[in-house]
């Protein structure tokens, strides 16, 4: 494993060596200072202190040579200025190539300038980070409120990056002048619908954008769909370009999230009255509806291995999977037969491949529009919770076609077979192979009689930027990590070999996330059974409660991230949130002489509101150990 440190050592240019924040340093004076305040040599206001100068001192030395390099590039702009106005005076047409170039090369050595940055705020961003940890502080809030809404602050030039912006303006303006050789040149202020083609000026748009994104909503969306890593790939890393960007597929990837999402919840409000029809318990609804999920378990595994190699076959593997699980579960009732019933959303979970369409997401759409992407198949998740419920509550009838009944029970699995069917004719239609995989099934039919091929394109092919990725994975885990055994950097060659792998932290938050998830399907699989005993609710009555109770994810998850994690420890939340499910689960209990609808209402938001807090906390990727 490869911690940020060594990153750090290896990436940064030679010639600016000694301007880079000293990390190892940082990180070393970190330690030093957690065994001194154990050992009592020193108070934390004291250390808080030392750490605040020490910091301060290594944000000013980047600051200061962040000044001056933009000091050399505004000069050099302002002669290349003084020499495209001589060119715009006196019509030389042949010197506007040369000019272009030397604006070329300022705006290379501007990314050059722009990836400085962005590995020191990564390095001030992760020894901050590191420090809260080490010490259960929340330090990072004070040190940042304090020093970016100060008038002299040192942060706001690598944050917010006003200067670097401006030259990047300057540069962009002067190069869309030089577009048109006739001179009919055009503004860029005038035009800002006009984006200018320049390689150049792209590479420094990718760049300010990954600087910068980090702070938007749509990142914590991607984060919490476990998209987007903390710290995403540059631009010169990121393997997908305008040109083999496809919009439809990604909207296919989408609409099938969101399908699925529909076709899990739907059959909720009715599990119990189907179960009963056909001669079981209603409690037997809990089987049913968790069926799909267990199913799911295996079906990540062979879609997360086939995505290696496609992404429309697995798709379309998905559609009819679940087409074909829908029927069943709605042919059950007319043949009497509980197993088909359980056989066909068995069917529907083996179907799922929410693993392929996160894996498009980050593999197969371009980086600058990834973090929407990201927030298009959270919401979509969210909104297919929501909608399923609502949808069964609105499919209250009953007729026969020749020998088929349609109800209330049956209904469900037959909309939605008719939305696979249609999902598979667009999917059929429109969706495209990413251009990664196309050039790698050409090169393997070209390659076939060497019988070679297949195997090596997908090792020297595909598999490139899947070890990049897991790589960088590895560093974040390895920065946190002061212990890194040697066992950690062998390979798991067993189930028991990779639980042994596995930190305690990440035990307790698969534990914690399996809890969670235990929790909320028996509150959901359930809900009919106990609204109809107690309250003797209809299926519309609890369609509209699961539906209501859907529509909490994707606020709580924007208050979550937005202000929650930002004034607790990620720790305090977990905690706070497993107590307060533990509240809701335990005042949902029939206690007294009666039980009224506000108690189970208020007991079942409580137990479901918090469980989503507790999943956004062991899922998100930036929360510590």
């Amino acid at each position: 494993m490869v911690n940020f440190g060594k990153v750090l050592a290896s990436d940064q240019l030679e010639e600016w060596k000694e301007y880079y924040i000293n990390y190892k340093m940082m990180k070393k004076k970190v330690k030093q200072y957690v065994q001194q305040t154990q050992d009592g040599g020193r108070n934390h206001e004291q250390v808080l202190k030392e750490f605040s100068r020490m910091l301060d001192e290594q944000i000013e030395k980047v600051v200061l040579f962040l000044l001056t390099q933009q000091g050399h590039l505004a000069s050099r702009l302002e002669k290349l200025g003084q020499q495209r106005a001589i060119l715009t005076e006196h019509s030389d047409i042949s010197q506007v190539s040369q000019v272009r170039e030397a604006y070329r090369q300022v705006g290379l050595d501007l990314v050059k300038l722009l990836r400085f940055v962005d590995m020191n705020a990564t390095g001030i961003r992760k020894i901050l980070k590191k420090f809260d940890k080490r010490f259960g502080y929340r330090f990072t809030d004070y040190y940042v409120s304090t020093r970016a809404n100060h008038p002299y602050s040192q942060l706001q030039p690598i944050f917010k990056q006003v200067g670097i912006v401006a030259v990047a303006g300057a540069l962009t303006r002067n190069l869309a002048s030089l577009q048109d050789h006739q001179g009919s040149f055009i503004s860029i202020y005038d035009h800002p619908s006009i984006t200018l083609k320049d390689p150049v000026i792209e590479q420094i748009n990718n760049s300010v954008q990954k600087l910068t994104h980090s702070t938007t909503f749509l990142t914590f969306l991607g984060q919490h769909a476990m998209i987007i890593p903390e710290d995403v790939q540059t631009s010169s890393e990121d393997l997908v370009d305008d040109q083999s960007y496809h919009f439809m597929s990604l909207m296919l990837n989408l609409v099938n999230t969101f399908l699925y999402m529909v076709n899990t919840y739907i059959i909720v409000p009715t599990a119990d009255d189907y179960s009963v029809s056909l001669g079981a318990a209603a409690t037997v609804c809990g089987v049913i509806i968790g069926s799909m999920a267990v199913a799911q378990v295996f079906s990540s595994v062979y879609f997360s291995a086939w995505s290696n190699r496609s992404y429309f076959r697995p798709l379309v593997f998905s559609s009819i999977m679940l087409f074909s699980g829908n029927v069943l579960y709605a042919l059950a009732y007319d043949l009497n037969s509980l197993t088909v019933l359980i056989l066909g959303r068995l069917l529907c979970g083996l179907g799922s491949a929410r693993a392929v369409n996160r894996r498009y997401i980050s593999d197969c759409v371009p980086l600058k529009i990834r973090l929407k992407a990201s927030a298009g198949f959270v919401s979509a998740s969210a909104l297919g919770m929501a909608c399923g419920p609502a949808l069964a509550g609105l499919l209250q009838t009953e007729f026969k076609i020749y020998a088929v009944t349609f109800n209330q029970n049956t209904l469900p699995g037959w909309i939605m077979s008719l939305a696979w069917v249609g999902n598979l004719i667009w999917l059929w239609i429109s969706f495209k192979e990413p251009d990664h995989f196309a050039k790698e099934n050409a090169v393997n039919t070209q390659s076939s009689d060497s019988g070679h091929g297949r195997n090596d394109n997908l090792e020297g092919g595909l598999a490139q930027p899947l070890l990049t990725e897991a790589k960088e994975r590895q560093g974040e885990n390895a920065d946190n990590n002061e212990n890194d055994p040697k066992e950690s950097h062998k390979a798991a060659t067993s189930i028991a070999a990779a639980y042994r792998l596995l930190t305690p932290s990440v035990k307790v938050q698969l534990l914690i996330y399996f809890m969670l998830k235990f929790a909320m399907e028996i509150l959901l699989s359930e809900s009919s059974v106990v609204t109809t005993f107690y309250f003797n609710w209809s299926t519309s009555t609890v369609a509209i409660f699961l539906a209501v109770l859907g529509l909490t994810v994707l606020p709580v998850n924007v208050i979550v991230g937005s202000y929650i994690t930002n004034l607790f420890q990620d720790r305090q939340i977990l905690v706070a949130s497993e107590i307060m499910v533990l509240i809701g689960i335990a005042s949902s209990f029939h206690f007294g002489s009666s039980y009224c609808v506000a108690q189970y209402v208020v007991s079942a938001l409580i137990t479901f509101v918090f469980a989503e807090v507790l999943e956004e906390g062991s899922t998100c990727p930036s929360c510590p150990g």
